[in-house]
């Protein structure tokens, strides 16, 4: 489909989308790099929100900053930003998520020239009325700091608009979603991966209208007869950046029918009930959304919302994909295994970085897994 290799391209290269975006509409370009970061303030702010995953490059400059032991979303960020790669960038949010990206912010504050810097420091426990006192507080210092780098005034009226178009895109994405778990088959996963990462670039409103014009097309193209005939999987884990993990699970036989990725359906999930107070309702969607390993809402909330979505979607296993290093995610595993277990749904754990540099034994894995099942 030419919309879909519309979106290929842009996943594919970033930094000439973003770039010839800046030129056209004389606009600024805000950075980010975990899904927790209120894109509604940017894009009311009239900035483009621009996620930033690493590019996959040979880490040579950021080596001098980190320890060997930093993931390669951490390592490959910054490596991109010391390299110019990020020199489009006007300005960075970094929110507290994890310790390395919170190292990470003051390290980028001191070397990287990516314009202004923001810290939003958000609330790790998400349960006390105090946290959301507190996160609302933290969005609304957010608004300030944009309006005072950007030079702007964000108004009820541009937030609002804002609200509606993110809102738009998360309902967009759970119709793609949705439509992904009935038909696994209508969509290849490199294609889906590259719909996910075109989100987090493009101009948000201009990525509405073609993914509202692709659903219309897969919609008209579904056949509600056919009877999957691929084997229902489901993705854990936290930064997604291989797109070729998708090929090898699908010529194994598999088929990836939902994820609990931060690259993915967590990121979707939930909306803004504005009402009087538009701040104090975008900091609720952000307090309400299913967590990461790096915030607490209750001790079994990760574990019963997995177990949860692999019923719900019907998968008959569950495969993680964690970033070597990431210890959050490390340290959630043998706990969501364990619940997975007592459930009796089997999974696989896969542990990647920055590039699928052995793909014949991940290949052999999969197929084996995917065959058990």
């Amino acid at each position: 489909m030419n919309l879909i290799q519309q979106f290929r391209d842009i996943s594919e290269h970033p930094e000439i989308y973003v770039r010839g975006w800046k030129d056209k509409n004389h606009g600024r370009v805000v950075g980010y790099l975990c899904s927790y970061v209120p894109e509604e303030l940017i894009l009311a702010a009239g900035a483009l929100g621009y996620r930033i995953l690493g590019g996959g490059h040979a880490v040579s400059k950021a080596d001098a900053h980190l320890q060997s032991y930093s993931c390669s979303l951490v390592r490959g960020a910054l490596e991109d930003a010391l390299s110019g790669r990020l020199d489009v960038v006007d300005g960075m949010v970094f929110p507290h998520t994890c310790d390395s990206i919170q190292r990470l912010s003051d390290i980028w504050r001191m070397c990287a020239p990516t314009g202004f810097h923001i810290d939003a420091v958000l609330p790790v426990c998400l349960t006390t009325e105090s946290a959301r006192d507190y996160m609302v507080n933290i969005c609304r210092r957010l608004k300030t700091d944009l309006e005072r780098h950007l030079k702007t005034v964000i108004d009820e009226e541009r937030l609002k608009a804002a609200i509606e178009t993110i809102d738009g895109i998360r309902i967009g994405m759970e119709k793609l979603y949705l439509l992904r778990c009935n038909h696994p088959e209508q969509i290849r996963g490199a294609d889906f991966h590259a719909i996910v990462r075109a989100s987090a670039i493009m101009d948000r409103r201009a990525f509405l209208n073609i993914l509202n014009g692709l659903l219309a097309d897969l919609e008209m193209a579904a056949d509600v007869s056919q009877r999957p005939t691929v084997r229902r999987l489901l993705l854990s884990g936290g930064a997604c950046t291989f797109p070729d993990v998708y090929e090898i699970i699908e010529s194994a036989g598999g088929g990836v029918v939902w994820d609990d990725l931060c690259t993915g359906g967590r990121q979707w999930s939930g909306r803004i009930h504005a009402g009087d107070d538009l701040i104090a309702a975008i900091a609720d969607r952000y307090m309400q959304r299913p967590v990461c390993p790096a915030k607490h809402a209750g001790l079994t909330c990760r574990g019963d919302e997995l177990v949860r979505m692999a019923k719900e979607t019907r998968s008959a296993g569950v495969i993680f994909l964690l970033l070597k290093f990431c210890d959050p995610h490390a340290f959630d595993y043998p706990y969501l295994k364990q619940r997975l277990d007592a459930a009796g749904i089997p999974s696989l754990r896969i542990e990647l970085e920055d590039r699928l540099t052995a793909e014949g034994p991940l290949r052999t894995r999969c197929e084996a897994f995917i065959e058990m099942l």
